[in-house]
């Protein structure tokens, strides 16, 4: 006889059966087009001709067609048109990705290469991720992009939702622990170093559809462990937004904000042991 364990799985399967994408297949597709569009990252050069690379673009939009065809009943658009849309802009986010590399390779003066970027960051990796998914979720297809933003969020330790809005030549040094909300708008020429929350105020259900995010304009520099919040708050162009500063309102183009640091000298006569601290 069935376990009550057993019992309650399968209802709950039943429950909740919506039809995903399947991930391994997700991450595969991911893989193989940043392997066709910079062979840096994986360092295998086999393609050498036009036609070659026209053909391996076709089998990956026939490998789209049959991520997606499962989730076929929860999109509006006929597959064909959503797998013809991406491709036809696929020029425009292989242009914006070669900025964003170009971007870190010059604002890191540890980088060596463009190709050791590509090949080796992982905010590249996180970029790109985010690139191609939000193509998809502008596209109004469901569950797709959000696998393909936390399967970068899980490879780099960077949470980009899709919905965000990042402009031109986007640099991330380190990226770690960075996160940038769904309704984040971000200009052209940002720079944020790691631990950079660009979040909300709230975290309300009920806000789904506002404006819950910041909004970082162009040539805006924030350093690491910055945390900016609310959908009202801008951070004006040309501003630099020092380390582990807590932002909640907006600040006006051209503005340094940054914590003020606190020096004490401990008297001679203290214990010349280690200072303990209780965490």
């Amino acid at each position: 006889m069935a376990s009550q364990f057993a019992k309650l799985v399968l209802e709950n399967r039943h429950k909740h059966d919506s039809v995903f994408p399947v991930k391994h297949k997700v991450y595969q597709f991911v893989f193989d087009l940043i392997e066709l569009l910079y062979p840096q990252f994986i360092g295998e050069f086999v393609y050498f001709k036009p036609d070659e690379i026209d053909g391996q673009l076709a089998l990956l939009k026939r490998d789209l067609k049959k991520i997606l065809q499962p989730m076929e009943p929860q999109i509006s658009k006929p597959l064909d048109a959503v797998c013809d849309n991406f491709f036809a802009e696929l020029p425009n986010i292989y242009e914006k990705l070669w900025l964003d590399a170009q971007a870190i390779s010059e604002g890191d003066p540890a980088s060596e290469s463009i190709d050791e970027v590509i090949s080796a960051y992982p905010g590249f990796f996180a970029i790109y991720t985010y690139r191609i998914a939000h193509k998809f979720y502008k596209e109004g297809i469901p569950v797709f992009p959000r696998i393909l933003t936390e399967y970068a969020h899980y490879k780099s330790g960077i949470d980009i939702h899709p919905g965000a809005e990042i402009g031109r030549s986007f640099f991330m040094d380190h990226g770690t622990g960075v996160v940038i909300g769904e309704t984040t708008n971000i200009g052209n020429n940002v720079k944020i170093y790691q631990g950079v929350t660009l979040g909300a105020l709230s975290v309300s259900g009920k806000l789904t559809d506002k404006k819950r995010h910041p909004n970082i304009e162009d040539n805006v520099i924030v350093y690491s462990n910055a945390t900016i919040l609310g959908g009202k708050t801008t951070i004006g162009h040309d501003s630099i937004i020092g380390g582990n500063v807590w932002l909640t309102e907006s600040v006006a183009p051209y503005s340094v904000v940054y914590n003020k640091s606190e020096v004490k000298i401990r008297p001679k006569n203290l214990n010349n042991g280690a200072i303990f601290y209780d965490i």
